[in-house]
């Protein structure tokens, strides 16, 4: 792929976990890493809402680690300070009489919010972010990228040639730019639809008088809801946030903010909550895969120099997306 003097300059799209661990991987492997994403931030799902003396992480709520690669991570996680263990009092509702989740796993979270492990990741690498990539260009077997918006400084990433590209980001939009140039991996993208998830944010000025931190509701709109002031390192302040379910989530997808909160709250109030003093709304348009896919954990087209990663090929998990950003760096080291 490259002369014995050069050192491959790799684009990763997509700065969530799984896109961060492959640019982390690259660069430890002694190549050039450029990572963008379309958002103002890093992290994708394992994300923050902040507020006036509030937060709440509305996508990934924990995670879990068991694999011993993730789990020597998240052991750095937590000698870094950005991670710690979440024993919530979990209640199972909806499907007979209430009663309490196993409480033998061990769940996880970032600190002081959810978004830290991928920040504390990003502050290593080079990241241009609010940078939404919306074609592939490939030139004589290596790649250029194009941007929505070729000011602030585009002009001169779309002049950057890259060695190899990887897509770190859902499979319907990792389809849309693969589509001129991969139809196998388009197609894989397609077969692999990602559902979406409504979340709402709920802040009150007293505790809410529920038994529990955190429960799986299997009965109603809501799936799960959690005290989120009740994570590790969080502002006092009484926060709450609600998850809908997929299916609630893809028949009133295109609802608004103000109606997704109304029926929310009212499904919580079902359950004993209270109203809150105020609320927001998130709409994760992909939020967990479909299908499980086959055990590939990555796309690695040795020949376009074109990879894929994501918790999607991977267990849809916060544990899989690591691992699948790592297995695809790694397949790229392979290569040269």
């Amino acid at each position: 792929m490259s002369c014995a003097l050069h050192t491959p300059h790799i684009a990763v799209i997509g700065a969530g976990i799984a896109g961060l661990s492959c640019a982390t991987q690259l660069e430890a492997l002694g190549m050039r890493v450029s990572v963008f994403d379309k958002s103002r931030g890093t992290g994708g799902r394992m994300s923050t809402r902040r507020g006036d003396g509030w937060q709440a992480d509305h996508g990934a709520q924990y995670f879990t680690a068991r694999d011993p690669l993730f789990l020597q991570e998240l052991d750095r996680w937590q000698q870094a300070g950005v991670a710690d263990l979440w024993q919530p009092d979990i209640a199972v509702l909806g499907d007979g009489a209430p009663h309490r989740n196993d409480g033998t796993t061990r769940r996880y979270v970032g600190v002081p919010r959810m978004s830290s492990p991928a920040r504390w990741l990003a502050d290593a690498l080079t990241v241009n972010v609010s940078a939404r990539v919306i074609e592939l260009v490939n030139a004589n077997h290596r790649w250029q990228l194009r941007f929505d918006d070729a000011t602030d400084g585009r002009a001169a990433l779309e002049s950057t040639v890259f060695d190899a590209v990887v897509l770190a980001i859902p499979p319907a939009q990792a389809a849309d730019l693969t589509r001129p140039h991969a139809a196998a991996t388009t197609a894989l993208c397609e077969s692999l639809p990602m559902r979406p998830c409504w979340a709402v944010m709920l802040q009150f000025n007293a505790r809410v008088a529920l038994p529990f931190a955190a429960a799986f509701v299997n009965a109603g709109p809501l799936r799960w809801i959690a005290r989120d002031s009740s994570k590790p390192g969080r502002p006092a302040r009484e926060t709450w946030t609600l998850h809908a379910t997929t299916h609630w989530s893809e028949q009133h997808l295109e609802d608004s903010a103000d109606d997704v909160i109304q029926a929310l709250v009212a499904a919580l109030t079902t359950l004993g909550g209270p109203a809150p003093e105020s609320a927001t709304a998130h709409r994760w348009r992909y939020s967990e895969p479909d299908a499980a896919p086959d055990a590939r954990v990555f796309v690695w087209d040795a020949a376009l120099k074109l990879g894929l990663c994501g918790d999607w090929l991977h267990g849809g998990r916060v544990e899989g997306a690591w691992l699948s950003g790592r297995a695809v760096a790694r397949a790229i080291l392979s290569a040269e």
